[in-house]
Formats: C-alpha cells, sequence, structure tokens
C-alpha cells in the first residue's frame, strides 16, 4: 500500500466502504481464525492436532483459513524436510496481539451465553 494511501487509512477508516483494512477484517473475524489464534495461543501445533483442538473444520477450510493467516502475517508455518513431511503453526508476533483482543471477546462471550441465547419469554 503506498504511503498516501495508508496515510488516507487511518483509525476509524474501518467504517469506509473503500478502506482496505476491510478484507483483513473479515478473514480475522472468521469463526475459524478466532478459533485458530485461541488453539494457537499457547502452543505451536502441527496440522492434524491443530484440527482435533478446534474440532468441526474441515481439513480443507483449516487449511485455507491457516493460508489467509500466513498471507496476513497472523500465523507462521513452519516446515520441516523430513519424510514425512513435518509442519507446524504458531502465532506471529502480530497474531498474538490479535489474540490477545479475541482472547476478551471469547472470554465475555463464554461468561455471557447463557444471556445470549436465553429464550425469548
Amino acid at each position: 500500500m503506498s504511503e498516501k494511501m495508508s496515510e488516507k487509512f487511518t483509525r476509524g477508516e474501518l467504517l469506509n466502504v473503500n478502506c482496505p483494512s476491510r478484507e483483513v477484517l473479515k478473514r480475522i473475524t472468521s469463526r475459524w481464525s478466532v478459533l485458530i489464534l485461541l488453539a494457537l495461543r499457547e502452543d505451536t501445533l502441527r496440522f492434524s492436532k491443530l484440527r482435533r483442538k478446534i474440532g468441526g473444520v474441515s481439513e480443507r477450510m483449516l487449511a485455507q483459513t491457516l493460508r489467509y493467516m500466513e498471507e496476513d502475517g497472523f500465523v507462521e508455518r513452519i516446515a520441516y524436510e523430513v519424510v514425512p513431511p513435518h509442519v507446524e503453526y504458531r502465532l506471529t508476533s502480530l497474531g498474538r496481539e490479535v489474540e490477545g483482543q479475541v482472547t476478551g471477546l471469547a472470554d465475555w462471550l463464554e461468561s455471557n451465553v447463557h444471556r445470549i441465547l436465553k429464550p425469548a419469554h
């Protein structure tokens, strides 16, 4: 992004339909991205262990979401040149920053889910 464009989209421009951060917002706040951030907050995990830890995510969706998160700089993919191939995922420093924000939301959600899902009278 050019310097002029990055200057134009300062804090608060997220509400602007043309703000490029909207695509990142869409990807980082997806259900699977949030769960990946939470799953990787304490561990570096292999793909299969990450998939088991999250539960309910297809291989295809997990791979796609990890690819987006790697492109956006939130997740690091570590490939070991061994047979069979060994790949691990961990949060980058940027990923740790956003994970801290997401953890607050997740904690709030878990504490208040009974209020949210309360049947209407």
